[in-house]
């Protein structure tokens, strides 16, 4: 090889070392129906740190989107619902495995979250008891009917038979100070129950719900089960409070508006789950969540003489 071709073949190898590359920038997206969508309305917000770093926009949810989301709920309703117990289980077991293999995910977008302010061993720890959140509703999953429900004792020639069954779409207003092990709290008692969600993610710390709508894709959670909205929750929670096709209501995350909503729901009798102050949500949760989008089926059955 001549010296000419010699440098211009150590020309073009030293353009390529010094050439930068751009990094590849994530669009954030709703998850609705299992599949990732734009909001209808094209419109978008900034998501800054907690040190006022631009983080990314995340998609600003429209009405349109609200009830896109209700649609897919209802159409995966009945498929999840159907399932078993322990099946539902070892789907939400899969979603902590998930979310155990993007943990460094997990940590950075909690650290940073806007309304969390979590040092790096914090959010550490706030992200373990997240994925933790989902093996403990897991194991749930095919136990609670028995401490719920069960025989009734009855005078009679018959049996009397009371077993929990899901209520149906639960709208969650999520908690919006704890943007991750919050929402994992509110989202895993609602569908390990046999419902569906439309949920509504935290307003100032939105990612964190993003990265779940990953881990909940590449699970085996069907589409429609969990939808996840980004946006201004004073524009889309009264709407999930007054659609007449949402029959539940989980205001955990809205604040000043939970008066409001609990008002606007009434007029289609919803299960309404108030909210609580100064929730710990690191404390061993129970089954009180898993209660409040049941309804009790009593069934009577007579003796054979």
């Amino acid at each position: 090889m001549s010296d000419k071709e010699t440098g211009a073949v150590n020309g073009t190898a030293k353009n390529t070392a010094t050439h930068q590359r751009l990094a590849v920038r994530k669009t954030h997206k709703l998850y609705v129906g299992g599949a990732f969508p734009r909001s209808e309305s094209g419109r978008s917000y900034p998501v800054t740190s907690a040190k006022g770093d631009h983080l990314g926009n995340a998609s600003q949810a429209s009405r349109k989107d609200a009830r896109d989301a209700v649609v897919a709920a209802r159409k995966a309703f009945g498929g999840w619902s159907g399932r078993t117990a322990y099946n539902r289980g070892q789907i939400l077991y899969r979603v902590a495995e998930m979310m155990e293999s993007r943990r460094a995910q997990f940590v950075a977008d909690v650290a940073a979250a806007a309304a969390n302010r979590a040092s790096r061993p914090k959010a550490e720890t706030l992200v373990s008891a997240a994925i933790d959140r989902w093996v403990y509703y897991a194991g749930w999953a095919d136990k609670f009917q028995q401490v719920i429900g069960g025989s009734n004792p009855v005078s009679g020639p018959y049996f009397n038979q009371s077993a929990p069954e899901p209520t149906g779409v639960v709208a969650v207003i999520a908690p919006p100070q704890a943007p991750l092990l919050g929402l994992v709290s509110v989202i895993a008692p609602v569908i390990a129950t046999g419902n569906t969600a439309v949920v509504v993610a935290s307003e100032r710390a939105p990612l964190p719900a993003v990265s779940l709508a990953e881990a909940l894709a590449t699970s085996d959670l069907p589409g429609g089960v969990v939808n996840i909205l980004t946006g201004r929750t004073a524009e889309l929670a009264p709407h999930l409070a007054a659609h007449a096709d949402v029959n539940g209501l989980d205001l955990t995350g809205a604040g000043d508006l939970a008066t409001e909503l609990e008002e606007s729901a009434a007029s289609t009798l919803k299960r309404v789950l108030r909210p609580t102050d100064g929730t710990d949500w690191l404390a061993d949760p129970g089954i009180g969540r898993m209660k409040p989008f049941l309804e009790i089926k009593t069934v009577w059955h007579p003796i054979g003489v």
